[in-house]
């Protein structure tokens, strides 16, 4: 297969021994540990210039290199949709995601995503780091507002994912959340994991949870809601609308953690129940977004404003 290109490092002492698939990981070389194995089985990876296997040990002094391979086309079809780009140079794209629409291709949702917007304004992320997911990183749920960096070669890619999976990317989310939160902060640590009732909704008590961490401080409070500012130390899915939920204040539009009566509390007026009836989702919003640029180094940060629904809702429930 045609070579995109290599990058190679030197195991030293304090990981020898290491499983090869969890080294190349662990050193940001590939994406995952997955990834590793597919790229080990197919002859991508060689140790001291030969090739190996993902259960080998490396030792001291091997010399680890992985070749990169050429990218493949996509079948994904580049779409003319409209993007919010908050920024944008030959490495990397922050786009303000709107309600509605999902990040990357899945059955039920094979156009109108974002990837398929990306493909049209950047042609030449095509097949980066996947046939569905060129340059994704990390994602937005469907109807989670806001910002979402993307990839737009190879080197950027590796990096950024190093740096989500280092935790030093930093996001900050706004949520409007039913109920009136006692204290002024706090933080959940509960696993998540799938819902083994529910394929659909993922939960605090499942038997193969993962390590999550939530942290929030009330931004404001209104009659029966609280706008919570959160900043995630881990990145589940469904993380904020599950710990939320779990502490017993669900996002407010939340089509698949919301209670009945949560909104019992708030004003009953009817312009408000008609604007939160109208939501196609719930009020969580991704506001800011700051992360080192993959080559350069520079730190950078960005934000986004709510969006219009979600600033309705407020503009009703002040007094």
């Amino acid at each position: 297969m045609d070579q995109q290109g290599a990058c190679s490092v030197n195991v030293s002492i304090t990981d020898h021994g290491r499983r090869l698939d969890l080294f190349l990981a662990e050193k940001g070389l590939v994406l995952s540990r997955s990834q590793a194995t597919i790229f080990i089985k197919k002859g991508f990876v060689s140790v001291n210039g030969g090739a190996s296997k993902p259960k080998y040990r490396v030792r001291d002094g091997d010399r680890v290199a992985v070749i990169l391979p050429a990218v493949k086309p996509l079948v994904v079809e580049p779409e003319a949709i409209d993007l919010d780009i908050v920024y944008a140079d030959t490495d990397l794209v922050v786009v303000n995601k709107p309600r509605g629409m999902v990040v990357h291709p899945a059955p039920g949702h094979e156009s109108g995503t974002l990837v398929n917007a990306l493909l049209h304004h950047f042609p030449h992320m095509e097949g980066i780091g996947g046939e569905l997911r060129p340059g994704i990183v990390h994602r937005l749920d469907k109807d989670t507002t806001g910002l979402l960096v993307v990839a737009l070669n190879q080197a950027s890619l590796l990096e950024l994912a190093r740096q989500f999976k280092a935790r030093e990317v930093k996001k900050c989310y706004q949520a409007l959340v039913y109920g009136q939160l006692r204290e002024e902060r706090g933080i959940v640590n509960q696993p998540i994991g799938r819902d083994p009732r529910d394929r659909k909704r993922m939960g605090v008590n499942s038997p193969v949870g993962r390590a999550s961490e939530t942290h929030y401080s009330v931004a404001a409070r209104y009659q029966g809601a609280t706008l919570l500012d959160i900043d995630l130390k881990t990145g589940r899915t469904h993380q904020i609308r599950v710990h939320t939920q779990w502490l017993g204040y669900p996002v407010v539009g939340d089509p698949v953690y919301v209670r009945k009566r949560s909104d019992q509390g708030l004003p009953q007026l009817a312009p408000l129940r008609a604007a939160i009836r109208a939501l196609s989702g719930q009020l969580l919003h991704a506001r800011t977004l700051s992360f080192r640029h993959p080559l350069t180094g520079e730190g950078l940060s960005f934000e986004a404003s709510l969006p219009p629904d979600f600033l309705e809702v407020i503009s009703l429930l002040s007094p």
